[in-house]
């Protein structure tokens, strides 16, 4: 089959609730919706998701600038991923134009697998392995955050993941405690700081925090400051996890080679897509780290099914409302069985009423 053009949409989908972190509140999601198409009547649909409305217009026009260069080409995803960053080489295949590419690399896998009436993950060579998943809880303080963790629990979640990197350290942990006591012992609690902690101040909260019973502190400090991640980790005794900012497999080398080597966290756009996190996948085995998934819940429990070290998945549903079949969970567990493709296919009057 070839690419005979790429549809392109740009759609602002409201929040279940707002979404709020250190950084700031996400009350909409601005959402590209690309749909690749072939001559051989398939169809390949991914979502680039841009975090701030600004870049909306410019990816929705880099895309469809793109187009001439994949029309007409075979839908063999891994010799387009490595035509289109020869072509953008000197531009740079970071940023606006990294997650565009990634969203061509994610349509067309996902077109190449329905071709086949295959889910993805069957065509990568994998089982049918359900993935635990985990509930996020914003920057909620500890009344709200404690409600949230409960709501999760209820819906048969085994581990929640709340923002933290309040004024104080004391806020911090009032949120941990208050949190621990509404979801139990035996549920796992992951923070994540979003970067917004100074090595000096991530290191003196950090070691208040190793008493907390952590499955892992997320992003404490800017997320290329490889040095000081490796400073971290070797002061403190809870894992530290990075990654969903880490711009496709070159700069995971970049961190493994560093000695960051506690968790991962590919994001499925920012990584490369379903190409560059097979890459980040087979790295992350050779150096025994476990692999966690960064938003995109359709295609990373497929990814995630197919890597070795698969530790987690991180639930959101946030996109759900566009989407003709979200993400299935069974107690906690991402379930892909029955799926084909992605996972992603747009319900179209959704899609219509979400336009931007």
């Amino acid at each position: 089959m070839k690419i005979t053009s790429l549809q392109v949409r740009a759609v602002q989908v409201p929040m279940p609730e707002p979404h709020r972190t250190a950084s700031g509140t996400i009350a909409a999601s601005p959402l590209v919706l690309l749909t690749l198409h072939t001559d051989g009547g398939v169809a390949g649909h991914a979502i680039v998701f841009t975090y701030t409305p600004a870049a909306l217009g410019p990816v929705a026009s880099l895309l469809k600038n793109m187009e001439p260069l994949v029309v007409d080409q075979v839908l063999a995803p891994i010799a387009l991923y490595e035509h289109l960053q020869a072509r953008f080489r000197l531009l740079g295949t970071q940023g606006l134009v990294g997650m565009a590419l990634a969203g061509i690399d994610m349509a067309c896998w996902d077109a190449l697998a329905r071709a086949r009436a295959e889910p993805l993950h069957a065509m990568l060579g994998g089982g049918n392995r359900p993935i635990q998943a985990y509930g996020g809880i914003g920057f909620d303080g500890e009344k709200d955050s404690a409600l949230a963790a409960e709501r999760w629990v209820r819906q048969g979640f085994r581990g929640i993941k709340a923002k933290i990197g309040y004024p104080t350290l004391a806020q911090d942990i009032a949120v941990i405690r208050a949190m621990r006591s509404a979801a139990g012992p035996d549920v796992e609690i992951m923070v994540d700081y979003n970067q917004s902690l100074t090595p000096a101040e991530a290191q003196i909260r950090l070691r208040a925090l190793d008493s907390e019973a952590l499955a892992w502190v997320e992003e404490p400090v800017l997320a290329h400051d490889y040095a000081a991640f490796v400073q971290l980790a070797a002061g403190a005794s809870t894992p530290l996890q990075a990654g969903e900012n880490w711009w496709g497999p070159l700069d995971f080398r970049h961190a493994l080679n560093a000695g960051v080597r506690d968790h991962v966290m590919p994001d499925a756009m920012k990584c490369g897509g379903v190409t560059g996190w097979m890459r980040v996948a087979a790295m992350a085995q050779a150096y025994g780290v476990p692999v966690s998934s960064h938003l995109w819940p359709e295609v990373s429990a497929q990814l995630l099914a197919v890597t070795p070290t698969a530790h987690r998945l991180e639930y959101t549903d946030w996109w759900n409302p566009i989407l003709q079949s979200p993400l299935q969970l069974r107690e906690g567990m991402a379930i892909v069985d029955g799926v084909i493709g992605t996972g992603v296919q747009f319900d179209e009057q959704a899609v219509a009423r979400f336009a931007a």
